[in-house]
């Protein structure tokens, strides 16, 4: 299942970029996260983030698929409610070998409210290109029930 968590992309360059997500009670993972308190997943705050990186790893003309290698020091300072938005902001901090290392920031943006946005979660973290070799190469691109295999 896949989530799209940017709606727009505010900025891009080939070493940062800024995104929106809106959240809305018609997102389907809120309908039981958490019943009588509808929030935006935590994880989903880091996939916003990842997926902030890819546009910049776009940008920089990667075409491979990239997965999460490492994410350190994610911390989460607020919760994210169904009519605010997240403003994520990532930045490349290294590459090596075809990884790519980025710091990220999401806010809330509340509406109505003055002053600077709460930080909602902040962290750092590594994409690295999607690793397949072998049988689980063809597991993986081509599941048993596509080829009429049983497993």
């Amino acid at each position: 299942m896949r989530f799209d968590l940017v709606d727009r992309v505010l900025e891009s360059s080939t070493e940062s970029a800024t995104t929106l997500k809106a959240v809305s009670m018609a997102e389907e993972y809120l309908q039981d996260h958490f019943p009588g308190f509808p929030v935006l997943p935590g994880v989903f705050m880091l996939e916003a983030m990842v997926q902030a990186a890819r546009v910049v790893a776009r940008t920089r003309g990667e075409t491979a698929p990239l997965t999460i290698g490492e994410v350190r020091g994610l911390k989460y300072n607020r919760f994210v409610p169904p009519g605010c938005s997240l403003r994520v902001h990532v930045e490349l901090t290294g590459t090596d070998a075809g990884s790519l290392s980025f710091k990220g920031a999401a806010v809330l943006i509340e509406p109505g409210h003055i002053g600077e946005p709460p930080v909602a979660a902040t962290g750092r973290f590594t994409l690295r290109p999607v690793r397949v070799a072998g049988e689980n190469a063809r597991r993986w691109v081509c599941p048993p029930r596509a080829r009429n295999i049983r497993a």
